[in-house]
């Protein structure tokens, strides 16, 4: 059986984000350990901390943890970068006393300036805030639809990365199917997996694929568009599904949908699409 899960709330409470993952039927969740949308944060409680960590391990489900929306690793503004900088030691921080083992980020945007500069700005902020992080959380980063002055929407961008990265044992990739669409790559035809695949094992290494961000599409092929729709409704749709969940590697990772709630669908209707395909 595939491990499959949604991104989960925390509202009220960190551990009541594993009580709704259970709801929900997930083998595993993402989550934000904190409020997305602000540099601010409250400290973790010893009591928190206990909560969240007793129920993840009696309940046996895979815990991730997603940087917040503000931070932008590759920006060329010096008090967003150092901020960024911060944020991202901090989170690596609360995975590591919330025993969460691993941590997605967004490479960011180089705001107009060039990839090359971009790029060397991420390099620079993940090696920083590793050389902090006093623990063994993996940072798993996230591939990009391609959408303009982004970083990482290749994988040729990703090596160019990680071959800068001093502590690589510490790093992964999170692929993210709708985002890997959108930037051109195929996944609805078998040949289209085993091509995409091949350059990613080519340019990365298999070994380094962690997660997947299970995802469909609203945009086509290579139009850089970067909106999630429901598994089989967008335009990888049902037989990509199909074929990505038969793939012996992909369907043997944990696979995390974002995908939308609406009248159409909801987190437990993805969950359940996916199990089906996955049949």
């Amino acid at each position: 059986m595939v491990k499959v899960g949604v991104h989960i709330s925390i509202a009220g409470s960190l551990d009541l984000a594993v009580d709704r993952a259970k709801a929900a039927g997930c083998d595993v969740f993402q989550m934000f350990s904190r409020s997305p949308r602000g540099w601010g944060f409250a400290p973790l409680s010893d009591e928190i901390r206990a909560a969240f960590t007793g129920k993840i391990r009696s309940s046996g489900i895979i815990p991730v943890d997603h940087m917040p929306y503000l931070p932008n690793l590759a920006s060329p503004k010096s008090d967003i970068h150092e901020k960024s900088i911060g944020a991202l030691s901090a989170e690596l921080d609360r995975c590591g006393r919330l025993e969460i083992p691993y941590l997605v980020t967004h490479l960011g945007h180089h705001l107009g300036d060039g990839i090359a500069g971009g790029r060397s700005r991420v390099i620079g902020a993940i090696n920083t805030a590793l050389e902090k992080s006093e623990n063994n959380v993996i940072l798993l980063l996230e591939n990009t639809a391609g959408e303009k002055n982004s970083v990482g929407s290749s994988f040729g961008h990703i090596r160019g990365i990680m071959d800068g990265l001093e502590k690589i044992n510490r790093v992964g990739v999170c692929l993210d199917t709708c985002h890997a669409f959108a930037a051109g790559y195929e996944l609805r035809t078998e040949t289209g997996i085993e091509e995409t695949l091949a350059q990613f094992d080519d340019q990365i290494g298999m070994r380094n694929l962690r997660i997947i961000h299970l995802n469909d599409s609203k945009g086509d092929r290579g139009s850089a568009l970067d909106r999630h729709e429901h598994i089989g409704m967008g335009f990888i749709g049902e037989d990509g599904f199909r074929r990505i969940l038969h793939h012996p590697v992909l369907s043997a990772l944990p696979l995390i949908c974002e995908t939308p709630v609406d009248d159409r669908c909801d987190d437990v209707g993805n969950i359940e699409k996916v199990r089906e395909l996955a049949k």
